[in-house]
């Protein structure tokens, strides 16, 4: 069925937003008239009993107390015929000032942290309502995003329509597996999954149109430095030429950075809890997450060009009475821009490290957050990985290919002055290179979601594409086999599967000797990814540096005996696939090549009973 619509939906950290773009409109002037994106205005509580269309969906989900529930006070969406368990958006958000233990905030991050059991009711975080997987909490956001769909354009059932969702860049072959799964039965079967920093450049293309040939030549490599609520992304993309066209080619991304626009309200956070010390007013834990949120509005103030000299903070303070009151801070502005400013992006060497510090040998379970708030010591370190001259150990050439153009994503970025202070480390870094700053294309709070809807229209029509393939190499780890020693572990060693760059809807063989799987009960296998490496399919690597490969969810399956004996040992190779969708798909292949079993992302906690019974 023809779509009549090219969506792109933006499940962000902190605020989701649906984009589109009607393929009517240009369907008599061809693939390579620009489209007309916008926004969908998306209705949601915003006060008790209030119901208003914004542009964006804040990604908090609150759940409502039973008698909420039952006296309906929240007020009805205008697709419910009563109350649901779950509201989404700004009264979401705001309800997380005064009940934080219920309120659900950054949950597509949580997606990424292979060592959380992401099926399972574990949010809100460490509280005694949580009642929500990770999984299930995105759901909820875009069941929002798909309801509001719906009610708007009752005649273009989304099934129906295409579809792109974006990741982020550093999302794993597993966590977007999650993605898929939480959005399984709300959007088309076929919707695709596409990086958000591409997504940036997709939006900024649209709003160029033909003319971006003229801002972007060969040689030019692109920085896409996106910086949102709670994640940061790093993404690098050449400008080549092919049969006299310009063409764009992802070069590198970066690993999953849990820092951004959250971590900088807590800083704040911190600073004006200082300031109510000294007002002799102490918060307890309830008020200082209380305070979190608060900071969360006033870090827009305080950041602004124009904005005020002081922004008030107020806290309620907790009492016998049934309203206790609040108390109050005003919080200069001037410093506590300048805290965030030299905190989050200080100036550092490019042979900065970002820093790691190690308190205690325990460590609280929580998302992995950086410990290392330094935005910049993160960019140097991802430069210096991308674009310094390597070794040639790997293939690389001896020269330096610095960014020469920059372009900014992500909420953090509205402000200026962190803006110029990345430029200006960049010129500092790189003094031989000119590096200019691509000017957003739309409001930075909605360019992914515009970017994506663009990449859909082209899908549909044609025109520009940034190749890219595979984000990563992805490896198989093997135990080897040899007499066991006492207190040692065998050695491991790791096959490349699939390699970094490989186009998708392509798929390559793993030519692996001596491996072999016990089938009729469960194989598991350890699995590895690198942003760096570009080995080839079956190269075994005996040795590597924990900067090299990255431990990832394992890969499991149960292999049907079919024409073998239960508990034979069956020698195997491995096929590997990228979907025309993004994914990984990775098989087991029998020698005889007469059986292929599916090995699929283990993404729930280990079971003991299911270990791997690979040799």
């Amino acid at each position: 069925m023809t779509a009549r619509y090219a969506l792109g939906i933006d499940l962000g950290t902190t605020n989701c937003v649906l984009a589109l773009c009607d393929l009517a409109d240009d369907a008599e002037t061809g693939a390579a008239s620009s489209p007309n994106l916008r926004t969908l205005e998306i209705p949601q509580l915003t006060a008790v009993g209030t119901v208003e269309s914004r542009p964006a969906l804040p990604s908090f989900l609150y759940l409502p107390t039973q008698a909420e529930r039952e006296s309906q006070s929240l007020g009805l969406l205008p697709w419910q015929q009563e109350a649901g368990d779950v509201v989404c958006g700004v009264l979401a958000r705001d309800r997380a000032d005064e009940n934080p233990t219920r309120t659900i905030a950054a949950a597509k991050s949580w997606l990424a942290h292979s060592q959380a059991d992401r099926r399972a009711p574990i949010l809100p975080w460490q509280s005694p309502e949580a009642s929500l997987s990770p999984v299930a909490a995105c759901r909820g956001l875009l069941a929002h995003l798909v309801a509001a769909w719906a009610d708007a354009a009752p005649n273009a059932p989304i099934a129906e329509q295409r579809v792109v969702l974006t990741v982020p860049a550093s999302f794993d072959a597993a966590a977007r597996e999650l993605v898929r799964e939480a959005a399984e039965g709300l959007l088309p079967s076929d919707f695709t999954l596409l990086e958000e920093p591409q997504a940036a450049l997709y939006a900024w293309l649209a709003a160029e149109g033909e003319q971006w040939r003229e801002q972007l030549g060969v040689g030019d490599r692109v920085f896409v430095c996106d910086v949102g609520g709670g994640t940061t992304d790093f993404t690098l993309v050449d400008v080549e030429e092919e049969e006299g066209e310009l063409t764009l080619q992802r070069a590198a991304v970066g690993r999953h950075l849990l820092v951004g626009g959250d971590n900088m309200d807590l800083a704040l956070a911190h600073y004006a809890a200082g300031r109510f010390a000294e007002e002799g007013v102490s918060l307890d834990p309830w008020q200082s997450v209380s305070l979190w949120h608060a900071c969360r509005r006033a870090k827009e103030q305080v950041l602004a060009v124009d904005g005020p000299e002081t922004v008030p903070i107020a806290v309620a303070r907790r009492g016998r009475s049934l309203v206790a009151g609040t108390s109050q801070i005003q919080l200069e502005a001037e410093p506590a821009a300048d805290l965030l400013a030299t905190g989050f992006f200080p100036d550092v060497a490019l042979d900065a490290e970002p820093e790691v510090a190690r308190a205690s040998g325990f460590l609280e379970m929580g998302l992995p957050f950086e410990q290392d708030t330094a935005i910049t010591r993160h960019i140097a370190a991802f430069l210096r990985q991308h674009c310094l001259p390597g070794d040639g150990s790997d293939g690389s050439d001896d020269a330096v290919r610095s960014p020469t153009r920059v372009l900014f994503n992500g909420g953090v970025f509205e402000a200026d002055r962190f803006r110029e202070q990345v430029i200006d480390r960049l010129l500092e870094w790189f003094p031989e290179q000119t590096c200019e700053n691509l000017d957003a294309a739309a409001d930075l709070h909605c360019a992914v979601a515009r970017g994506a809807a663009f990449y859909a229209h082209t899908l549909e029509r044609g025109g520009v594409r940034i190749r890219g393939g595979a984000p990563r190499s992805y490896y198989l780890g093997l135990e080897t086999s040899g007499l066991a020693i006492p207190g040692a572990p065998r050695p491991l060693h790791a096959v490349c599967v699939l390699p970094r760059g490989m186009e998708e809807g392509t798929e390559t063989a793993v030519p692996v000797e001596g491996v072999g799987v016990v089938v009729g009960q469960p194989v598991q296998f350890r699995f590895f990814s690198s942003s760096t490496r570009t080995d080839e399919p079956g190269q075994r690597l005996t040795t590597w540096s924990p900067d090299e490969l990255e431990e990832t969810d394992p890969v499991q399956s149960t292999l049907e005996p079919g024409e073998h004996d239960p508990g034979a040992f069956v020698p195997v190779d491995f096929q590997s696939r990228l979907s025309e969708l993004g994914e990984l798909e990775l098989y087991c292949v029998a020698d005889d090549g007469e059986q292929r079993w599916e090995m699929r992302f283990n993404v729930r906690e280990q079971d003991a009973a299911s270990e791997a019974a690979a040799t």
